[in-house]
């Protein structure tokens, strides 16, 4: 009976120390987790913000330089300044959605993580074999 209990005994404290183990990683993970969550937030806010400010002064000057275009060639051919100006905004456009797609399709969300969470996987694999 000694064996059997002391057995039960060393299979409870393994448990314990085994639940302690997990628990600790859980708590680091969700650590990383929220870590990389407060920075991407903070970077996307600052992106946001630089980008309006961009958007903004471009916007500006777009419009002055409209503005000086087409007064330059009002005599000549306004219809003609007009559409050359929408040409090469329309094509300003297709190259700024261009970037925006491909910066789009190139995002990764959480690499840290969710690397450490596949290296905790490969690890619990290899200890349960």
């Amino acid at each position: 009976m000694d064996t059997t209990s002391d057995t039960l005994r060393e299979v409870a404290i393994t448990s314990k120390r085994l639940l302690a183990r997990v628990m600790t990683i859980v708590g680091n993970r969700l650590e990383l987790l929220t870590i990389e969550l407060q920075e991407e937030r903070l970077r996307m806010v600052r992106s946001f913000l630089l980008a309006l400010g961009a958007a903004v002064f471009c916007f500006l000057a777009g419009v002055a330089l409209s503005v000086a275009v087409v007064v330059f060639f009002w005599e000549r051919s306004p219809v003609l300044a007009v559409a050359a100006l929408a040409a090469l905004y329309a094509a300003g456009a297709a190259w700024c959605y261009s970037g925006f797609a491909r910066l789009q399709r190139d995002a990764r969300t959480l690499p840290d993580t969710i690397e450490q969470l596949r290296k905790d996987c490969q690890c619990l694999e290899q200890n349960l074999k």
